[in-house]
């Protein structure tokens, strides 16, 4: 579940907020504590008071007696997702983007601009992929100008609203007000008051809520407004997750809410220094807070979504901004398939190297993976956009160089500060964790053959037999075998050792950057050791290897394919390729953490070392949903492409 907060909060409305406090914050298992900050505030206040902090450094993680930072999420394979803090992290990123945008160069080339064709005020001529608008200049041949500025305005229609009442009780789903709205261009007007209904301060004081019942369909929009009132509110769209109902977006005065799926949706006004814990149950409030008289405009919409068509051949690197009222981009492959949809711009993540835009309200970088007409498209807002597109051929292909992947076992000296760590640190070597897998000195050398065949599968041989790339230059190098050649161009290197409590960081692994296209040749990327190593009855149990060892597990062969995989994974970071759904039916090496049976190759006996071990490979899956994109990547050629 993806939640949504569309207001940011002012100083006064900030503190009401602060002032409700529940005991709702997820419970913290022994051994480790997460900051206090704000755990038990209310979670619509919670949600809305993230954006009016500072940034400041990443949150603070306790693990086994240890204080470390908690890594970005983007870059890690993280013990167990449902720690992450990913209001702070969509906040850092878009902080840091904006700020990197600043001090990036400016464009060799001078974009075409291509002004919409569409009559301002009006929508339908551009809606739809088959009447996409061609940007016929835009492209990297000679002909071509390989930089556009798109300038378009996005005129969605509006609702007719109508006059309606409302009564108490109404504060629950059940008891939900009956707006009528279940057609695009329908809405309510109305006014009414928080406070007069059987829980409110004249009541039994738990709180008085009203919720209002609107029918919709997936690609609508569900508006809501409360401007002009009195009263200090909040507004709260409720979705059914399952069985069970949960808010999914939240706002001050004001929503605009894309409907996911089919279905009723509820839409609760509240005193912003109120919540409502059980949205079944209209007594479940936490106390009367701030009452008085609200105005309200409900209604329902349709998108005003512009399609743009680009000619793009294979191997190009895309990146798009936009900026102004359109709050989102997507592309789309020739058969309609959305490959990276975007409403945040998570270009600080990309190396300094990279020439791909950033710093604007959305931003997409793609790689293409066979030549055609792809779909560039805007949407969810009202008024004047600027869109950016670039193209680039990847980095290694317009050097005409060779990439070299080092793998470090040795044991290192590093600075973990380049992933958020606390700073110079020795790291343990891997034959310093052989023993936490019951494995003797003497099967190292087994075991790094294995990691490096496993590796070298992933990132050389795979990419040779099933991508498009007809010239892969990679070379997979190691330190028991080879000079460490660090410091040269072209070789990037995963560190393989260490643990949270020497780098400083809580994750099992990191990687420096996301860099579609390859054009930093030079990266670092670290994998610990010690919660893969850890005992099978920890709270990350499921995150270490002996989970899934057995007494007649192969041990070297389950180890080493683990071990390869993640390496793997952080490596497919800094060469371009973003986490997937780790929760799908097929297994991807960019699975994020979190299902780890996965990520290892456990096969369905769930022993690792086995004969049903299963190969993990790069390949196609939906975008991880709570890093907040959509569409299919195919992380096998981002990866081909980079070399």
């Amino acid at each position: 579940m993806k939640r949504r907060v569309t207001a940011a909060v002012g100083a006064a409305t900030a503190s009401a907020l602060l002032g409700l406090m529940t005991n709702s914050g997820s419970a913290i298992p022994a051994g480790i504590s997460a900051p206090s900050s704000d755990e038990n505030t209310n979670p619509w206040a919670r949600a809305l008071l993230a954006d009016t902090r500072p940034v400041g450094p990443p949150p603070r993680v306790t693990y086994e007696g240890t204080t470390a930072s908690s890594a970005n999420p983007y870059l890690a394979m993280v013990p167990n997702p449902e720690d992450i803090r990913w209001r702070y992290w969509q906040r850092k990123l878009a902080s840091a983007s904006a700020l990197k945008a600043e001090a990036a160069n400016d464009l060799t080339v001078t974009p075409i601009v291509h002004d919409e064709q569409e009559p301002q005020g009006t929508n339908g001529s551009n809606d739809r992929r088959r009447n996409a608008e061609t940007l016929a200049g835009f492209g990297l041949r000679a002909d071509k100008t390989s930089a556009v500025r798109v300038l378009g305005t996005l005129s969605p229609p509006q609702p007719s609203y109508r006059p309606a009442k409302t009564r108490e009780d109404n504060g629950s789903i059940q008891k939900a007000t009956r707006t009528g709205i279940n057609k695009p261009g329908e809405g309510i007007k109305l006014r009414s008051v928080i406070g007069d209904g059987p829980h409110g301060s004249r009541g039994d004081g738990s709180g008085d809520f009203d919720i209002y019942k609107v029918s919709a369909r997936a690609g609508q929009r569900i508006t809501a407004s409360s401007k002009g009132s009195e009263l200090s509110t909040v507004l709260v769209v409720y979705e059914r997750f399952g069985s069970r109902w949960d808010w999914t977006e939240v706002g001050l005065d004001s929503l605009n809410y894309a409907v996911p799926a089919d279905g009723d949706y509820y839409v609760l006004v509240a005193a912003s220094d109120s919540y409502l814990v059980d949205p079944t149950d209209s007594g479940s409030g936490t106390g009367a807070g701030e009452e008085g008289p609200y105005r309200l405009k409900l209604g329902l919409s349709v998108f005003d979504r512009d399609f743009y068509r680009v000619r793009l051949r294979s191997g190009d690197v895309l990146g798009g901004t936009v900026n102004g009222r359109s709050e989102d981009l997507s592309v789309m492959r020739p058969d309609g398939t959305e490959v990276f949809g975007s409403t945040q711009d998570a270009s600080f993540i990309y190396p300094m190297e990279s020439p791909l835009p950033g710093g604007e309200r959305a931003t997409v970088s793609y790689v293409v993976e066979e030549a055609g007409w792809y779909t560039v498209s805007t949407a969810h807002g009202r008024g004047a956009y600027d869109m950016l597109l670039e193209l680039y051929r990847p980095g290694a292909e317009a050097e005409g160089s060779t990439q070299k992947i080092f793998l470090d076992f040795d044991g290192e000296r590093v600075n973990t500060g380049m992933w958020g760590g606390r700073g110079v640190s020795n790291l343990s070597p891997l034959s310093a964790f052989l023993g936490r897998w019951h494995l003797p000195s003497s099967a190292e050398d087994r075991l790094i053959e294995k990691v490096v065949a496993t590796v070298r599968e992933n990132l050389r041989r795979d990419l040779i037999a099933r991508g498009l790339n007809d010239d892969v230059r990679v070379i997979v190098l190691n330190s028991r075998d080879h000079a460490d050649p660090w410091g040269q161009d072209n070789v990037s290197r995963v560190i393989v050792g260490g643990t949270i409590q020497q780098s400083g960081l809580f994750t099992i692994g990191i990687a420096e950057s996301i860099d579609p296209g390859n054009f930093a040749h030079e990266e670092s990327a670290l994998v610990l050791l010690d919660i893969l190593s850890g005992t099978k009855d920890s709270y990350f149990g499921d995150a270490s290897l002996n989970y899934y060892l057995k007494p007649g597990s192969k041990r070297v062969a389950f180890v080493g394919q683990a071990l390869g995989n993640v390496i793997a994974h952080e490596a497919g970071h800094f060469v371009g390729s973003w986490h997937v759904d780790q929760f799908d039916k097929r297994a991807n090496i960019m699975d994020q953490g979190g299902n780890f049976a996965k990520m290892f190759g456990v096969g369905p006996d769930g022993v690792g070392g086995t004969d049903d071990d299963r190969d993990v490979d790069f390949g196609e899956n939906e975008l991880n949903p709570y890093e907040g994109f959509e569409g299919i990547e195919d992380t096998l050629n981002n990866t081909a492409w980079a070399f």
